[in-house]
């Protein structure tokens, strides 16, 4: 650990301050505890141990918060499964998404690298059918399909649209979901006022909560018999808007109602939410993760699968973020920082922390060297695999965490972060002491800040622009 959080560590300064939050914005909520759990430790890997290639199970939350499960330090929403999945292998304190929205993010994954070097990744989300995901492009379930893995994605696909774009045409075996960034849970309407259910390239009826559904399937694939390793991407819509909890039909029904009526803005839910349905959402999305890692174990494979939990990008309007600033859509750490959790029993000890930063591309590498499957070099990543650090002890990789979205810039290294927000004016901030981002080290430090903005500019230089 770093001085500062010897004084004061991350999850304690969370519990900490939640518990002002508390009676300052959030109403009558428990204080979240103000002391790490018992035995969680700074990560150590622990080398020299063997096994055979892991079944990988990635699930993404959407649009969740860095300091949203209690494991984070959030003061009123309750996460005992991913609590329980952080005790068994590794919390990330400096875990982010590859970008600050959906679409962009989920690129990173699939393809490894930063947003910005295909096409797709431009659209900052996705919003029509025009561009998507080409399905000539390598992705981590091709690469891995290739090595011998059956791959499969269940839930939000957001990276095009059929005929053009869809999971099957870039790597995945099955495709169980939907196409588009969000969905009304229960109707399946999406931004257009289109039905966005879908087994493969065929609509598939089913009215029931979404994420009810997506967790049925998600325990039958894990429980289903397998020839080999498998890929499961488990891209859950919770706790994305609308604000439709499960057994809010009521609500419901009034957006498909306003939807057919032709408001297109819907599914915003502007006008609906609180921070205790977002409380029931997230708890909803926590359970349904907790059911398909029971299913893993009663299956035989908890052992030998590689579980990785993450969000695709910051929380949003009722997400709890503190000490962060920011949110979705911007490149201040509250948009970008994610919770992320690692478990991997045959190789990777429980109960601990890691600080290292770490973000979206650089899982894309770790996933395919674990699995034995090699990136293609017409197509070169811009993520660093995490296996000789969580595996072999060996030092975290040290390079440049980048994002760009438009109007804004940011790059991490080390515990720097230089950010340009819309305003146009270069920041620095020293992220271990001033995770908030309020204390400008831009004049103190002019040659540190320009050569990180240097570094920004020479990435930059290489990615695809803006369309105008």
């Amino acid at each position: 650990m770093t001085s500062h959080d010897k004084k004061l560590s991350r999850r304690a300064f969370g519990g900490a301050v939640g518990a002002g939050a508390a009676t300052i914005g959030l109403g009558a909520v428990p204080a979240a505890a103000s002391a790490e759990p018992p035995g969680e430790r700074p990560f150590r890997a622990a080398p020299g141990r063997r096994s055979k290639r892991p079944n990988i199970l990635f699930i993404l939350g959407d649009d969740l918060g860095w300091a949203d499960l209690s494991s984070y330090g959030s003061p009123h929403i309750r996460t005992p499964n991913l609590d329980r999945l952080a005790r068994q292998g590794v919390r990330f304190t400096d875990a982010y998404s590859g970008s600050a929205t959906c679409s962009p993010t989920r690129f990173s994954l699939y393809t490894g690298r930063f947003p910005g070097r295909t096409k797709g990744g431009l659209a900052e989300p996705i919003a029509d059918r025009t561009v998507g995901l080409e399905p000539t492009h390598p992705t981590l379930a091709s690469l891995l399909r290739n090595a011998g893995y059956a791959t499969a994605l269940i839930g939000k696909w957001h990276c095009g649209y059929l005929p053009d774009y869809s999971p099957t045409r870039s790597g995945w075996d099955e495709f169980f979901g939907n196409f588009g960034g969000a969905l009304e849970y229960y109707s399946k309407l999406g931004l257009g006022g289109e039905y966005d259910l879908y087994e493969g390239d065929a609509q598939y009826k089913d009215l029931r909560y979404y994420t009810r559904i997506l967790t049925e399937r998600a325990v039958d694939y894990v429980q289903r018999e397998h020839e080999g390793p498998w890929l499961l991407n488990l891209n859950f819509t919770t706790p994305h808007w609308p604000w439709i909890a499960d057994g809010d039909e009521e609500a419901s029904a009034e957006i498909v109602r306003r939807i057919k009526a032709g408001d297109r803005g819907a599914l915003w839910h502007q006008d609906g939410g609180s921070i205790d349905k977002y409380r029931e959402m997230v708890e909803d999305l926590d359970r349904s993760v907790g059911e398909v890692l029971a299913a893993l174990r009663r299956s035989g494979q908890e052992k030998d699968t590689l579980v990785v939990f993450a969000s695709d990008n910051g929380g949003e309007r009722f997400s709890y973020n503190w000490p962060l600033s920011g949110n979705k859509s911007s490149l201040k750490e509250g948009g970008i920082r994610v919770p992320t959790l690692v478990r991997w029993p045959a190789r990777i000890d429980g109960g601990q922390v890691s600080e290292e930063p770490v973000f979206t591309p650089d899982w894309t590498a770790t996933l395919l060297e674990v699995a034995g499957a090699r990136p293609d070099p017409a197509h070169p990543l811009d993520g660093a695999s995490l296996a000789g650090y969580l595996l072999r002890g060996e030092r975290a990789p040290r390079r440049d965490l980048f994002w760009r979205v438009r109007g804004e810039r940011a790059l991490r290294r080390g515990e720097w972060k230089y950010y340009r927000g819309a305003g146009g004016k270069d920041q620095l901030f020293r992220l271990t002491e001033d995770a908030r981002e309020q204390a400008d080290k831009a004049s103190a430090e002019p040659e540190r800040l320009a050569a990180l903005r240097a570094a920004w500019e020479r990435t930059d230089a290489g990615l695809l622009p803006y369309p105008s």
